[in-house]
């Protein structure tokens, strides 16, 4: 999740920017997204799409807060059909192979099942547990959040030595250094795409490590007696928690000149570390890829280019 549109206030800018995906990435603009992936014959596979329903066209969802809301569903619905995508562009070359269908849903359904119960129902339950030898519901909560991150950065860490992943890491290094030189009016080409950094202050790895953070302040003060009301306060929260720390990313990512800010964005730039890495030039030809179809579909022109 990184870039910008237009120029103006540094507010109002449009924020490009996208996800890797298996052997590609998938780019999102104002009005469209669009997903370069490579082929295992050695071409680019590209798919663009208009971006449909109310969450991209309401005015509601372009509101403070609200808007967060549309970074959850492409994360949770959008970003799953463009991994959906991907996988059967990689896997063209096998017979009777497809992921789609009950194969693709039944895959995001255990994903989001496993994914709630390690970060959401494993912390709940421990605290609970604690609340046995603890006074104190405050410092329960506060431990159940300590836990949440640990278990988020320890995942993390430990997917980050598995190859396939760390392929995906290396695309999503490519997807910030293409966002990060669009928005610096650079060239779109791997040779000069390539000189800019791994890192983006709109990553959604810095997204996810404030929702933890966040999370460990907003749900301290909901205590119930069964660990199953706890776990369902957390979840109906994830909303709420999921706008206020994509506000904070925006105010983080608009005020850079500011040290206090940089100083708190520092933690996320430092997790960034294990979930990008240094993309090859293959790498950076799909996210460039991706990236000018969407510029292209919403009409903007690079100044390095005029094109």
């Amino acid at each position: 999740m990184a870039g910008n549109h237009h120029r103006g206030r540094a507010e109002d800018r449009f924020h490009y920017g996208g996800q890797a995906v298996i052997e590609g990435v998938m780019m999102r603009g104002r009005t469209h997204m669009a997903v370069a992936a490579r082929h295992p014959q050695g071409h680019i596979v590209l798919h663009d799409e208009p971006l449909r329903g109310r969450i991209y066209t309401s005015r509601w969802f372009r509101l403070p807060f609200l808007r967060g809301l549309g970074v959850l569903w492409d994360a949770l619905v959008l970003g799953m059909r463009t991994l959906t995508f991907s996988a059967n562009v990689a896997l063209a070359e096998e017979e009777d192979i497809e992921f789609s269908g009950p194969l693709a849903w039944g895959t995001i359904t255990l994903s989001l099942a496993i994914g709630i119960g390690v970060f959401f129902f494993i912390p709940s339950l421990v605290a609970q547990w604690l609340e046995r030898f603890i006074a104190s519901h405050l410092l329960s909560s506060l431990l159940e959040g300590a836990l949440r991150l640990a278990l988020f950065i320890g995942y993390v860490w430990a997917i980050s030595f598995m190859p396939d992943v760390r392929r995906v890491f290396a695309h999503h290094g490519a997807e910030h250094k293409t966002v990060n030189a669009y928005e610096a009016g650079r060239p779109l080409t791997p040779q000069e795409v390539n000189a800019f950094p791994t890192a983006h202050t709109r990553c959604g790895t810095s997204f996810l490590l404030l929702v933890v953070m966040v999370a460990i302040l907003l749900f301290a003060p909901f205590q119930f007696d069964h660990w199953w009301q706890r776990l369902l306060a957390r979840l109906l929260l994830i909303p709420v928690v999921a706008g206020i720390a994509y506000e904070l990313v925006r105010f983080s990512a608009n005020h850079q000149d500011n040290p206090l800010v940089r100083w708190l964005t520092a933690p996320g730039l430092l997790v960034q570390r294990l979930t990008t890495r240094e993309p090859d030039e293959r790498m950076l030809e799909c996210a460039i890829a991706a990236l000018e179809k969407v510029l292209a579909a919403d009409g903007v022109r690079n100044e390095a280019t005029g094109q």
